[in-house]
This record gives structure tokens, C-alpha cells and sequence, in this order.
């Protein structure tokens, strides 16, 4: 014997459905949806998320609303590993990729990058 439900028991269900609870309950989603109602939808998903991306990219001082910074300001400049200060492009790509400058890539890390992503770490 299957477990499945036979019709006349998904009608019983669907009828008692509809009486606790109305019609809508038992109606088909796409029943009632236009192609009116979708473009309606699609124009509010769109000016949900463009609000959301001018939130995040202003802050309010004084009653101003003042474009947030990016970028040079979220990196740090000092290699953790040797201590050394740099504004060299290099410096910013290494620092981005293995957190270390230039120098300390050279000395610690090319040819045993592996090992430094595993944790390694010169002792200084």
C-alpha cells in the first residue's frame, strides 16, 4: 500500500482548507499575478536596492549627507612582519594578498607561499 494521498483525499483537504480559511488559501500563486504586477515588482526591487546602495555609501554629519571614503584609509601601511612604512604600489598589492611588504615577500615567501599560508611566520 503507497503513501501517497489518492485525489479524493486532496479534495477533502482542499475543501476543509477552504472552508477555515477562504478561497485564497487554496489558490494557485501565479492564479492572479499580471504581467502589470511583475513590472511593478521588478521597478520596487529596484528602487529598494539602489536606496540600499546610497545608504551604504553616505553617513550623515550635522545634517549633511557626506559620501563615505574608500580604500587607502581601510589599509595599513606598516608591514607586520619586518615593521617597515611604505606608500609603494608594490607594497600595496603584497600587503592585500600575503599581509607583508615587498621585501618580506621576496625574503619570506616566493617560492614557499604554501608554507605562509599555513600560518608560518619569521621569527623577529
Amino acid at each position: 500500500m503507497s503513501k501517497e494521498l489518492d485525489l479524493n483525499e486532496i479534495a477533502k483537504i482542499e475543501k476543509a482548507i477552504k472552508e477555515k480559511y477562504g478561497a485564497d488559501a487554496i489558490q494557485n500563486p501565479k492564479g492572479s499575478w499580471s504581467e502589470e504586477k511583475e513590472n511593478k515588482y521588478l521597478q520596487e526591487l529596484k528602487a529598494f536596492y539602489n536606496k540600499q546602495k546610497i545608504e551604504k555609501s553616505t553617513e550623515e554629519l550635522e545634517g549633511f549627507k557626506v559620501k563615505k571614503r574608500r580604500g587607502k584609509e581601510d589599509q595599513s601601511r606598516v608591514c607586520p612582519t619586518c615593521g617597515a612604512y611604505s606608500f609603494s604600489l608594490n607594497d600595496d598589492l603584497y600587503m592585500t594578498k600575503f599581509n607583508c611588504c615587498f621585501n618580506c615577500y621576496i625574503q619570506y615567501i616566493e617560492g614557499r607561499e604554501a608554507r605562509w599560508k599555513s600560518g608560518w611566520r619569521p621569527n623577529n
